[in-house]
């Protein structure tokens, strides 16, 4: 049992390995097993509860009042307890019950006699605003919340985000769905720092999670559940997974070892979209890089910055064999103009990115999303990278639809295109069809600029291309995916810890470069 960092602005507190997330039922079925093991009661709420008290002194060395808001079920019960080890220590407290006592679940009832018997002080109404506490403990709900905060839990809710101190959240931020990370209603706890108890949930890593979880630490309890009773929803992608794609490389490799890129983008006026997925490409590992512009009269032929891209006509790669052989990138910056190589793109292409303006014509399109599907009874892979309204699009529902509940959107998209999936935004979801789900924990706000997308695609594709041919082309698809989104992440943290606005387009690719050292 210990305290582990999960997620903060420090690079150092990124996890090393791929970490397993369970939603509630799973997380449910784990807790179950741990309290029939227990060799008494109340002893998981007794180590979830010292858990609380020593993050909450980590986090509040100075002096000050503890507050303490407990609510009628077992979340409460933890904070109940953190509640006495901090008074036990001399530690100022006072404690808010926002439930019945008689109708509390056992252990949390044996937490409160505990509590009382120790005689730490309750009240019933928070501090004046000119008292400001040392550090707020949220522990009115936790796992399972559907319901929108209401009563006496939405305001206590509501001053906990009006008051100057810190607010550390037991579990989860009070008015939080673990699962997709949406505020279940207009209350919910915006914390300085969550606790994840027994199991990391979903909902901590994607959705509006992220922002309203603040710095993520875990505590497993001295629980180590059997995979086979308890399968994990979702995988964080932990460092060491995301380098190993891409590995030092040897002496007697060429450029051929890498494979052939092909950028098929950028209509008249968006000729940028493909220069930077290009660049991309070329930074991001790939042998050779071809960039065929999607311009009748194309405005040039070479880039002055990169003149190792090679720009090519579309006669070039519509001769037999070459995208048979090939990861092409397709639809940055496309526009209209993208429907006309689309049917190649999707029949010819060995491995296949498909970006953007190539998303929303398969979406206006049920032929061509036909044409998609059948790509993997080819044993062709496929990898799709929407944002939230090109899923929409795709999905045939509105991008809030597809927010609510960003991993199951996901999954159901893989399963309905058999492509892997990429949906891009906070906490990025990579999906397979048949069910495998990572997130991304790295990134923030400000990849929201224009050109992100586009160099994650190029990015993306060139590690593809690097790969070898696998038995299980979905499955390398699916890591290649990953991997990328946590180095496009992560090169944004490097150039702006604490963004204040965009990481531009012409610093991320060098970024990424650089983030593949782990000295970086």
């Amino acid at each position: 049992m210990a305290l582990l960092p999960v997620l903060a602005s420090t690079s150092a507190r990124l996890p090393r390995s791929a970490q397993p997330v369970h939603d509630t039922e799973a997380s449910r079925s784990i807790e179950a097993i741990a309290l029939r093991a227990q060799t008494a009661a109340g002893t998981l709420m007794a180590r979830a509860g010292l858990a609380v008290a020593r993050l909450a002194l980590a986090l509040a060395p100075n002096e000050g009042t503890f507050w303490i808001l407990c609510g009628p079920g077992n979340n409460g019960g933890d904070g109940l307890v953190a509640a006495r080890h901090l008074h036990q220590q001399g530690r100022a407290v006072k404690v808010i019950l926002a439930g019945v006592a008689e109708r509390l679940p056992p252990d949390a009832r044996q937490a409160l006699e505990a509590a009382r018997a120790a005689e730490v002080p309750f009240t019933e109404e928070p501090p004046l605003s000119s008292e400001a506490p040392r550090l707020v403990i949220d522990a009115l709900l936790g796992l399972g919340q559907t319901r929108p905060l209401e009563g006496r839990l939405a305001e206590l809710a509501r001053w906990c985000n009006s008051q100057p101190a810190p607010v550390l959240s037991v579990d989860l931020p009070s008015g939080m769905n673990g699962d997709t990370g949406q505020a279940t209603g207009e209350a919910v706890v915006q914390a300085t720092a969550t606790l994840s108890l027994l199991t990391l949930k979903p909902g901590l890593f994607t959705g509006r999670g992220r922002d309203l979880a603040g710095a993520l630490w875990w505590d497993d309890l001295g629980i180590h559940p059997n995979d086979r009773h308890s399968p994990a929803t979702a995988w964080i992608t932990g460092e060491e997974d995301a380098r190993s794609l891409w590995p030092l490389r040897r002496h007697g490799q060429h450029k051929g070892s890498f494979g052939d890129l092909w950028v098929l983008a950028g209509a008249r006026g968006m000729t940028g979209a493909a220069l930077l997925a290009g660049r991309a490409g070329l930074t991001g590992g790939a042998g050779r890089v071809y960039v065929s512009l999607l311009d009748a009269a194309p405005p040039l032929d070479c880039d002055p910055v990169h003149p190792e891209l090679m720009f090519r006509r579309a006669s070039d790669w519509q001769a037999p064999g070459v995208l048979e052989a090939a990861t092409l990138v397709c639809g940055c910056g496309g526009g209209d103009a993208v429907r006309q190589v689309l049917p190649e793109a999707l029949t010819r292409a060995r491995r296949l990115v498909l970006d953007a303006d190539g998303l929303n014509a398969v979406a206006a399109d049920p032929g061509w999303k036909e044409t998609l599907r059948a790509r993997a009874d080819r044993g062709l892979a496929t990898v799709l990278t929407p944002h939230p309204l090109e899923a929409a699009r795709l999905a045939g529902c509105s991008s809030a639809d597809i927010q609510s509940d960003r991993i199951t959107h996901a999954l159901a998209l893989a399963r309905q295109l058999r492509a892997v999936v990429l949906l891009k935004g906070s906490g990025t979801v990579v999906a397979t069809p048949s069910g495998a789900c990572w997130i991304n924990p790295t990134g923030h706000g400000g990849l929201a600029c224009p050109g992100s997308g586009d160099i994650l695609a190029g990015w993306l594709g060139a590690a593809w291309s690097a790969q070898p041919a696998a038995d299980d082309e979905v499955g390398l698809a699916a890591r290649v995916a990953a991997a990328s989104a946590w180095l496009h992440g992560r090169a944004a943290t490097q150039v702006l810890p604490e963004p204040r606005g965009p990481v531009l387009a012409e610093t991320l690719i060098a970024a990424m470069a650089r983030a593949l050292s782990r000295e970086a």
